[in-house]
């Protein structure tokens, strides 16, 4: 069982950036394969970033290329997504979700477990 709490949300300014991070509870978070997600009002959740158990592939939608970074401190069992260049198209809800093993999906049901997620609002 795997618990995951995101932080980091918040109100900014387009071009502007956010960290958000989500920490996880429960064993073997070294195992799970990491991914962010959005969900905007009245449409479906979408893939934004992931990151696999073993680290070495990393996925980005293309939406955010170039601006997003994820990155995961095993250590801390902590997965972070670095926002810059934002965009009002950026507001959503973030959520992070976790994967035992996996390769790093962009798929929403490949996910076994969901934080309860954080509010993203970019303003123009």
């Amino acid at each position: 069982q795997v618990q995951l709490v995101e932080s980091g949300g918040g109100l900014v300014q387009a071009g502007g950036s956010l960290r958000l991070s989500c920490a996880a509870s429960g064993r073997m978070f070294s195992r799970y394969s990491m991914g962010w997600f959005r969900q905007a009002p009245g449409k479906e959740r979408e893939f934004v970033a992931a990151f696999n158990w073993s680290g070495g592939r990393i996925s980005y939608a293309d939406s955010v290329k170039g601006r997003f970074t994820i990155s995961r401190n095993n250590a801390k069992s902590t997965v972070y997504l670095q926002m810059n260049s934002l965009k009002p198209e950026d507001t959503a809800v973030y959520y992070c979700a976790a994967a035992f093993g996996s390769s790093g999906s962009s798929l929403v049901g490949e996910y076994d477990y969901w934080g309860q997620g954080t509010q993203v609002t970019v303003s123009s």
